[in-house]
């Protein structure tokens, strides 16, 4: 007969403490995996900020180990997370109009097609301004950068509604464009630079691109637009974002700037019927977090064990 296997106490007693809790919703969500995730180190994911989150440098993720030959996901929101929104000042001209100006991933700039390009439609973007990336669009082998609002703006769907009258198609609107920012950033007043590759788009890291696009846009001596929002909180929360650890009040932002993206997600409502969600960082018996919010805010964090 073989041996019955020695009962782990240790997750027993957690197990059973979590479901004490009323304050923990569906513990029995949180399963252990058929193969163990490893345990989770706080502001690995995705860190906003270096240790002093008032330096400028080393902002960003650094490159994998092994790259994938292909964008993945999480580096596609690595990028317009640490991109798009991002300052910088101009090195050259950038040309308006809607076909943007196309810059091969592989070779240098054609300065004259630059130059040509900017006397045919206008410059949106001047040598020397001060300037912001305002979206990334991402296609099979190209990214569209646009800055200032980008040159091709947005079209509402009546724009392209006709409506036949004696066998004539007659246009019901005129082309407007929609009215989403200061004068110099709505959509269509910018620039687009298309980032063309030879082949798909590669598994890049936000330096990566900024270093694609430093012939054109100089990002070194602008502070970054995450180190500015950093500057706008309060003192507690900047203390704790430094110190990795999350706190009472903070919104989802700050909390993933603190301690990174969570393993797991639950929703649900509590007893009044309003919308809570816990984030959870590891899991049991290891040492897991819970962090609760009630609307936009974190209202309560657990740790188990204490």
């Amino acid at each position: 007969m073989a041996r019955a296997t020695m009962p782990n106490w240790f997750a027993i007693a957690v197990t059973l403490v979590l479901f004490a809790d009323a304050d923990v919703p569906r513990v029995y969500n949180l399963k252990q995996p058929a193969q163990p995730e490893a345990p989770v180190t706080f502001g690995e994911e995705i860190p906003l900020f270096p240790t002093n989150p008032k330096s400028d440098a080393d902002q960003t993720p650094q490159a994998p180990a092994h790259r994938a030959e292909k964008l993945q996901e999480e580096s596609k929101l690595a990028l317009i997370r640490f991109v798009s929104g991002e300052f910088a000042k101009a090195s050259k001209s950038l040309p308006a109009g809607k076909e943007g100006f196309l810059v091969y991933a592989d070779k240098p700039v054609n300065s004259e097609s630059l130059d040509r390009a900017v006397a045919t439609h206008g410059a949106a973007v001047h040598v020397g301004d001060n300037c912001q990336i305002t979206k990334l669009d991402f296609h099979d082998h190209s990214i569209w950068v646009d800055v200032n609002g980008g040159g091709r703006g947005k079209k509402r769907f009546l724009d392209h509604l006709q409506i036949g009258m004696g066998g004539t198609p007659m246009p019901t609107s005129k082309v407007t464009t929609e009215n989403q920012g200061p004068p110099g950033l709505q959509p269509g007043m910018g620039s687009t630079i298309i980032l063309e590759f030879s082949k798909s788009i590669p598994d890049l890291t936000p330096d990566e691109l900024k270093q694609l696009l430093a012939p054109l846009l100089d990002f070194s001596k602008q502070r970054s637009a995450s180190v500015q929002w950093f500057d706008t909180l309060p003192v507690e929360m900047k203390k704790a974002i430094q110190d990795r650890r999350p706190l009472i009040g903070m919104d989802r932002e700050m909390v993933v700037a603190a301690i990174g993206k969570p393993g797991h997600k639950v929703r649900e409502r509590d007893t009044d019927g309003n919308d809570i969600e816990d984030w959870i960082y590891g899991t049991p018996p290891a040492k897991t977090i819970f962090v609760r919010f009630s609307g936009d805010r974190v209202s309560s964090i657990k740790q188990f064990p204490n």
